[in-house]
């Protein structure tokens, strides 16, 4: 299979980086000859041919010109695009009678503070929602064959509507950069003293707001439909907080609000919450210590869904938090206690 991805920034390389290891040959385009160049050296030749399938990773602004031109160099392949809005491009794209049923928008959930190629990673897409938004023309065989691809990356496909989809992104995506981006925009000129207080409640909250101003200014502004109702109810919620601010009970109860926003944020993959239970293993400053752990929980066989590690320079033990399942988490802890690990009471969060 030959893939062929116009535009070679971050998505776009990771694309050609995941399909790469697919077994595929992938050819980068990008109108910066310098980014291509380096994009194709990360992925690796190919061979010359039609594509398969074309990946239009690039502005949603672009994305009529740029299809017209793909399609008559490649007139049999499927198209696909990865923007982040999806009711204006579908609307031009089924401007084009002769291919709009060989499209299908899409839009993977995957990113990350830093763009270019240089940044790509090849299991960006891992475990990350997909989003594929048919048009009415779309054909059943492209929606087939979009599908399997978007999965094959190792990503969760879902198909809703493109109108479903921008509210959608609006809230989960859009609104949470406007924010960041206000609240990194009050440190500007700031002490730096005060700034070299900043912890790691900081730097979550802001991190996103390094994303390329350009880029963000055409998503923002292609989706300002669905954002502003959002800003709205943001800043009457703002100014409520401001005018009852000498209230406890007020300040607390935008405190327990957003905690129970954060608790109801789907869990991995994309898919309900799930409860887990936490297991704390102490375990010595040694070299081969967290994988004879591991081999401890292939030994039980249970399935770790997720681990942190506290330790510090210097210090002689570490703490390994591994979440599980309530079953799997009992029968670890029966595991290891008696095999001499030093494990600590189950938690659950």
């Amino acid at each position: 299979m030959l893939v062929r991805i116009v535009g070679s920034g971050l998505i776009g390389t990771s694309i050609g980086l995941a399909s790469r290891g697919l077994g595929a040959e992938v050819e980068m385009v990008d109108s910066e000859p310098t980014r291509s160049r380096l994009a194709q050296d990360l992925v690796g030749g190919y061979r010359s041919g039609p594509a398969d399938i074309v990946v239009l990773a690039l502005p949603s602004s672009k994305l009529a010109s740029v299809l017209l031109n793909e399609f008559q160099l490649n007139p049999k392949s499927v198209f696909m695009d990865i923007g982040s809005t999806k009711t204006n491009p579908q609307q031009e794209v089924e401007q084009f009678e002769e291919f709009k049923t060989q499209f299908c928008g899409t839009h993977p959930m995957a990113g990350r503070e830093s763009g270019g190629p240089e940044s790509a990673r090849a299991d960006l897409f891992e475990g990350r929602p997909w989003i594929l938004c048919p048009s009415q023309a779309t054909s059943p065989a492209t929606l087939e064959v979009v599908e399997r691809f978007v999965r094959s990356l190792g990503s969760v496909a879902i198909t809703m509507s493109a109108s479903d989809h921008d509210a959608a992104v609006a809230l989960v995506s859009h609104l949470p950069q406007i924010v960041a981006s206000l609240m990194a925009a009050q440190l500007s000129g700031s002490p730096e003293e005060s700034l070299a207080l900043a912890g790691q409640g900081l730097r979550d909250t802001t991190r996103i707001a390094h994303s390329d101003p350009r880029l963000w200014r055409e998503i923002i502004s292609m989706n300002r439909s669905e954002i502003l109702p959002l800003l709205s109810s943001l800043q009457s919620q703002l100014g409520s907080l401001i005018a009852n601010f000498e209230n406890p009970d007020v300040i607390e109860e935008v405190i327990r609000k957003g905690k129970a926003g954060v608790e109801a944020i789907p869990g991995k993959h994309g898919g309900r919450a799930r409860d887990y239970f936490y297991l704390s293993v102490v375990i010595d400053d040694k070299p081969g210590q967290l994988a004879a752990l591991f081999n401890e929980c292939a030994k039980a066989e249970v399935n770790v869904e997720d681990l942190t590690i506290e330790h510090s320079p210097g210090q002689f033990t570490g703490l390994i938090s591994l979440a599980l399942s309530e079953m799997d988490a009992e029968k670890l802890s029966s595991h290891l206690a008696h095999n001499g690990w030093k494990v600590h009471s189950l938690r659950s969060d």
